[in-house]
C-alpha cells in the first residue's frame, strides 16, 4: 500500500519510530504554506529558522534512504493552504493512505480531522514520540481536584520518571530550589560568549521576500546564529552544559541592559521544533550533574529540569484541557489597544526598549523579561490579551501555540481567571530596579509615582490593583496588597488614576 506520510514544521524528530525503516512505498510530504506564515505576523527570524530546519530535516530523510516530497514557498504548485496540498499530492502519488503526527496546535489537529474525515482514501494519526505525557495526563491527574497547582504536577513527574530522586524523596531533601534562583546579576560571575553558528541564510531570505511573506524584526542573513539542525540543537545543548548551567538556576530571573541572555541555555527553539526531546536534554543534565556534584549545586540542576519536566509539559497538558474556550478567555474584561511602541521598541521606559529592541533584534527574551517587563506593561495598561497573544506568538522563535498562549493569557495575562497562575503577575518599578539595572540609566524614576520623571509603572500598578478590585477581592494572594490600596489618601489615589489614565491613552509618549 503507498502511504503518504505529513510532516508539518514542528514535527523535525529524527527519532521518532517512523524513520527506523525505509519503505519505497511510504512518501513523506513537507511543505513551507503561506497558511502558517500569515495566521499571525511572524519575526522574520522565525520563518527562516522554521524553512531552514525543514529543508535539513528533508534531507537527512532523504540521506538515510526515505523518498521525501519538499514543496518551497515559491514553487508554483503550492497551494498555500493544508487541504489542497494533501489532496494535490495524494492525487500525484496515487497514494492509497493518508497519516499524519498529531498537532501541537488545536486549529491544526481540528483542521487535519476535518481533512482526514473528507478524503476518499483511509487516513491515521500518530503521536510524534516528543513529549513526556499525553493530551490528557494532566487532566486525568487534576480529575476532581478544584485548583490546578504546578508543584504538585511536577512532584508526580519526578517520581514517575526518577529524576533527582532517592527512593521516594526527593534529592537534596527540597523539591524546589526557587528561592535561591532570584538573585541579582551584577557583572560577576563572568558570562561565557552565546554559542554562534553564523550561517548564511541569504538565499533563503531571499525567496521569503520574493513570496512577499509579511514579517516584523530584524535579520542579519550572513550571521544566522540559530540551530537549523539536530546537530547543531546538540552542539547548543552541550555548550549550555558545559559553560551555563553552573550559574543558570542563581540569575535565571535577573535582567541586566548589557546581558542579552545572560545564561538562559536557548533551546526553546530546537526543544519546540522537536529537533531535541525533553528527555534527552533531561537525560544529559543529569549526566553531567552525577559527574561534577563536587562543583555542580543541585539547585542550578533543579531549576532547569523544572523548567522542562514541570512547567513545559504543565503548560501543554492546561492547553489540551481548556481548550478551545481558553482562546477566548478575559477574565480581567481588558479591552485597550497593545501600545505601538511594542513593534518598534521606542519609548522612554528603559526596560520596555531593552526587552523590545531585543525581541525584534534577536527573535528572542528570556522569561522573566517576557513576563515582568513587557507582559507586566501590557496588563498594567489592561490591554486585550487577543492583541497581547498575538504579539507574543508572532515575535518569539519559540512561540507555538500550546505553549505560547498558556504563558501569556494565563500566567502573564491572568485572562484565565487563575488556571494557570494563582494571582496577577504585576508589579511597580521596584520588582523591576530589584533585579537588574534597567532603572539606572532610565529617563524614569523608579521611586517616584508623581512627575515627569515619575515612572509609569508606578500609577500603572496601583491603577490597575484600583481598577480591578472587584475581580480580585476574593483572590487569598492579592489581600494584603489590596488592603494597602484601601489605605491609601482618596487624594493620592485620584492623583494615580489621573496619570495612569494620560499613560494609557497617550502611550507614544512615554
Amino acid at each position: 500500500m503507498k502511504i503518504l506520510r505529513l510532516l508539518l514544521g514542528d514535527q523535525l524528530n529524527a527519532e521518532h519510530s517512523w524513520f527506523i525503516n525505509t519503505d519505497a512505498n511510504c512518501i513523506y510530504l513537507m511543505a513551507e504554506l503561506k497558511q502558517e506564515t500569515s495566521y499571525v505576523t511572524h519575526h522574520i527570524q522565525k520563518v527562516v529558522a522554521f524553512f531552514a530546519s525543514m529543508r535539513s530535516f528533508a534531507a537527512f530523510l532523504k540521506e538515510q534512504g526515505h523518498q521525501v516530497h519538499y514543496i518551497k514557498i515559491n514553487n508554483p504548485e503550492n497551494p498555500h493552504e493544508l487541504k489542497a496540498l494533501i489532496e494535490q499530492q495524494i492525487e500525484q502519488t496515487a497514494a492509497e493512505k493518508f497519516e499524519y503526527l498529531l498537532p501541537d496546535e488545536y486549529r491544526l489537529d481540528k483542521q487535519l480531522e476535518a481533512i482526514a474525515s473528507s478524503l476518499s482514501i483511509p487516513s491515521a494519526s500518530f503521536d510524534t514520540e516528543h513529549f513526556l505525557t499525553s493530551r490528557d495526563t494532566l487532566k486525568n491527574f487534576y480529575k476532581g481536584k478544584k485548583q490546578l497547582v504546578m508543584e504538585s504536577f511536577y512532584r508526580m513527574m519526578r517520581k514517575e520518571h526518577d529524576i533527582l530522586m532517592v527512593n521516594d524523596q526527593p534529592e537534596g531533601g527540597s523539591w524546589n530550589y526557587d528561592q535561591s534562583n532570584r538573585k541579582k546579576w551584577k557583572g560577576t560571575p563572568s558570562i561565557p560568549p552565546a554559542l554562534e553558528f553564523s550561517k548564511d541564510i541569504s538565499g533563503l531570505y531571499k525567496e521569503i521576500q520574493q513570496a512577499d511573506i509579511k514579517t516584523i524584526g530584524s535579520l542579519h542573513p550572513n550571521t544566522f546564529n540559530w540551530p537549523t539542525n539536530r546537530d547543531e540543537s546538540l552542539q547548543v545543548l552541550q555548550y549550555f552544559i558545559e559553560n551555563l548551567l553552573t550559574h543558570f538556576g542563581d540569575f535565571q530571573d535577573a535582567l541586566h541592559t548589557d546581558q542579552k541572555f545572560l545564561f538562559h541555555s536557548r533551546l526553546s527553539f530546537a526543544m519546540n521544533s522537536k529537533m531535541l526531546s525533553p528527555k534527552e536534554v533531561i537525560h544529559e543534565v543529569l549526566e553531567y550533574y552525577n559527574n561534577h556534584k563536587d562543583t555542580l549545586d543541585i539547585s542550578q540542576v533543579e531549576g532547569f529540569i523544572r523548567q522542562i519536566l514541570g512547567w513545559r509539559e504543565y503548560m501543554r497538558g492546561i492547553y489540551w484541557k481548556e481548550m478551545p474556550s481558553y482562546a477566548l478567555t478575559n477574565a480581567l474584561e481588558n479591552k485597550n489597544p497593545l501600545p505601538g511602541f511594542y513593534w518598534t521598541g521606542n519609548t522612554k521606559m528603559n526596560c520596555l526598549s531593552h526587552a523590545i529592541h531585543q525581541s525584534l533584534e534577536e527573535a528572542y527574551a528570556h522569561h522573566i523579561q517576557r513576563l515582568m517587563i513587557t507582559g507586566n506593561y501590557a496588563l498594567l495598561t489592561q490591554t486585550d490579551p487577543n492583541e497581547v497573544d498575538n504579539w507574543y506568538l508572532g515575535i518569539y522563535i519559540d512561540a507555538i501555540e500550546w505553549v505560547e498562549i498558556t504563558n501569556t493569557r494565563g500566567m502573564s495575562q491572568f485572562a484565565d481567571g487563575g488556571i494557570v497562575a494563582t494571582k496577577p503577575y504585576v508589579s511597580s518599578a521596584n520588582y523591576i530596579n530589584k533585579m537588574g539595572n534597567y532603572c539606572g540609566e532610565c529617563h524614569y524614576d523608579p521611586n517616584e509615582k508623581f512627575g515627569e520623571t515619575a515612572c509609569p509603572f508606578n500609577a500603572l500598578y496601583w491603577n490597575f490593583l484600583d481598577a480591578k478590585k472587584e475581580h480580585l477581592k476574593s483572590n487569598p494572594r492579592m489581600g494584603m496588597m489590596l488592603s494597602l490600596l484601601d489605605k491609601k489618601d482618596e487624594g493620592e489615589l485620584d492623583k494615580l488614576r489621573k496619570r495612569a489614565r494620560h499613560i494609557i491613552e497617550n502611550p507614544g509618549k512615554y
